[in-house]
């Protein structure tokens, strides 16, 4: 990995890439004002010639030929401004991440929102400002269904050793990453993950080899009776042929048109696919994550990125049958019916590897979104993992919330699962309970899906992750706050049947029912929770719950608090995680700072 800063990497990028774009814009319009100078040219040596009464094509096949030369490569330096410009825009935004102002510029993932999942919504992994607008960094909806799986859900340790190694190794090749960005730069982004996959394993409509060669034969021979015709035959073997391709063409309209309507309009998409396997196919990768993925890239006699090329030639001249020259020859050549015995073949060839294909580049774009995060974070560690073990064990040093500033946010030890299974957090509100609960599920979720964490550093069991954190009311699903909340806590309850142990982060445990019956509930909920192996963590601004810790046997709980203090008429807080229980609260404070008379 480079010394260099990523602050530092990515201004000079960036501006190197600005040179080059301001390059290639002088040369652009240097090429602009040739080209007109060859059209002067063109029509100077038109009339010069009929001036003369001297015409000849000869006088204007020089300006002709370097116009067409001029026009090629004025179209090349057109896309390699567009890529520089392209570039340089990438590294801003990474200049932008880096300087915590990337919110809503990304994408936010609102579609990969899971109602009811047990801790995405607590942790603003979706949304605006959330942890995958922060990541996320891949172009094909492959991609970006897989990063958002791999957030809400755990990896085997496996697993997350094999990405971490992964990322180790990607983190450092900018130009990689950088190629991925811009390469099809001009070229949509696939509707969704798995439409060409749903096409590709569709069972084959239009298997006829004999009908197939029958329309060659007759696609050659109509040109060719044509030619008869103008050199003096008669014209039936054109009809006759005309009239069996029309024969032909009708029996198989439906599945003709069903089958190229199916690909007619993934041109620019099947190119981006295309064009972003054939940048990994070229690359030499060192990790067995990586191979295994490239492998899968080449799981076939041909590439997949030129496999993938010739489907999407067949898409474009699909989409050429709508021309009205296309339209008059379509049925003497049998166009139409050509290129969907084409696609079929394709179909037939490739349809079984195409999932594969895909899943090896989503996993290839996922990873590289988590190393561009471990690039543009150097001082954020991988996280150890210990073997599963009942209690767990969560042992953070100088842990942080992942979306606030690395320079900003306040650090604070975590320990849990040795002995103590149980934090109890009390403090006063804003102190910074909620906030603690938040950065230690995020760096899990992170510590899982095989990225860094932010931490000095971290050692933990594979846990299952469940948290109750914001859970509201619904009035379209006729329920109330309490409710919600004590259907996240079975569905808490419900994780602890399973193989790993569980990590429970709850905020203001049962805030929505009276002191009584919430002190009663909360006791019982946790000794249930630390009675089947789970860990976690208990905030409350209730100092009433705090006796929990003194009915609780073997030293399972532990209490810890957030404290502030009042300076200048304002509350001050530090956020620094204190030993003990708290022993004050800022209600009152805070009522009387805005004026209420309390």
């Amino acid at each position: 990995m480079p010394d260099t800063p990523p602050a530092a990497e990515y201004s000079r990028r960036a501006e190197a890439r600005n040179h080059q774009a301001a390059r290639l814009d002088r040369r652009s319009k240097l090429l602009g004002n040739l080209k007109l100078a060859t059209v002067v040219a063109f029509f100077i040596a038109a009339a010069f010639s009929v001036k003369q009464h001297a015409f000849s094509p000869y006088w204007l096949a020089l300006p002709v030929t370097i116009f067409a030369v001029l026009v090629v490569v004025h179209d090349r330096v057109i896309r390699a401004h567009r890529l520089a410009e392209k570039a340089a825009d990438i590294y801003r935004r990474g200049l932008a991440r880096l300087e915590d102002h990337w919110a809503g510029t990304g994408d936010t993932g609102e579609q990969f929102r899971v109602p009811d999942h047990v801790y995405a919504d607590d942790l603003d992994l979706f949304g605006r400002g959330s942890m995958y607008e922060l990541l996320c960094t891949a172009r094909t909806p492959m991609g970006r269904e897989t990063l958002a799986r791999w957030l809400l859900a755990a990896a085997s340790p496996d697993e997350i050793r094999e990405r971490q190694i992964a990322i180790a190794e990607l983190r450092s090749r900018l130009d990689y990453r950088e190629t991925l960005a811009i390469t099809g730069d001009d070229q949509r982004s696939p509707r969704q993950a798995d439409w060409l996959v749903t096409w590709a394993e569709t069972p084959v409509a239009l298997h006829m080899p004999a009908l197939r060669v029958i329309s060659a034969v007759l696609a050659f021979a109509a040109p060719a009776a044509l030619v008869y015709r103008g050199l003096g035959g008669d014209w039936i073997p054109l009809l006759v042929i005309v009239a069996i391709a029309a024969i032909i063409s009708s029996r198989l309209r439906d599945r003709v048109h069903l089958l190229l309507d199916a690909i007619s309009a993934a041109a620019g998409e099947l190119a981006l696919v295309s064009a972003l396997m054939a940048c990994t196919e070229r690359e030499a990768f060192t990790s067995g994550w990586l191979r295994a993925r490239a492998v899968g890239l080449q799981h076939s006699r041909a590439a997949p990125s030129a496999s993938l090329a010739r489907l999407r030639n067949l898409a474009d001249l699909a989409n050429g049958r709508h021309n009205l020259f296309v339209k008059l020859i379509d049925v003497p050549l049998l166009y139409s019916v050509q290129v969907a015995f084409a696609a079929e073949a394709w179909r037939r060839k490739h349809g079984d590897s195409v999932r594969h294909w895909l899943a090896a580049l989503g996993d290839i774009e996922a990873l590289v979104s988590l190393s561009t995060y471990a690039f543009e974070h150097p001082d954020d560690p991988f996280p150890d993992f210990v073997p599963e073990r009942v209690p767990a064990i969560f042992d953070a040093q100088q842990i942080s919330h992942p979306l606030l500033s690395a320079a900003k946010s306040v650090r604070n030890n975590v320990r849990l699962g040795d002995p103590a299974q149980l934090l109890l957090v009390s403090g006063s509100n804003m102190s910074g309970k909620s906030t603690l609960l938040r950065a230690i599920g995020l760096n899990v979720v992170l510590a899982q899906a095989g990225a860094p964490v932010r931490a000095a550093r971290l050692t933990m069991s594979p846990v299952r992750l469940g948290t109750s954190i914001r859970v509201t009311d619904s009035l379209q699903a006729g329920r109330s706050g309490f409710y919600a909340e004590i259907v996240r806590l079975r569905q808490i309850m419900a994780l602890t049947e399973g193989v790993k142990p569980v990590l429970f982060l709850l905020d203001e445990l049962l805030h929505g029912t009276n002191s009584h019956d919430r002190k009663i509930g909360a006791e019982g909920i946790v000794r249930a929770l630390l009675e089947r192996g789970a860990i976690g963590v208990v905030t409350t601004h209730d100092l009433a719950l705090t006796a929990i810790g003194a009915t609780a046997s073997d030293n399972r709980v532990r209490n810890a608090h957030f404290q502030d203090h009042v300076e200048d008429g304002h509350m001050r807080f530090d956020y620094i995680l204190r030993d003990g229980v708290v022993t004050k609260s800022n209600a009152l404070e805070l009522m009387r700072s805005i004026g209420l008379d309390v």
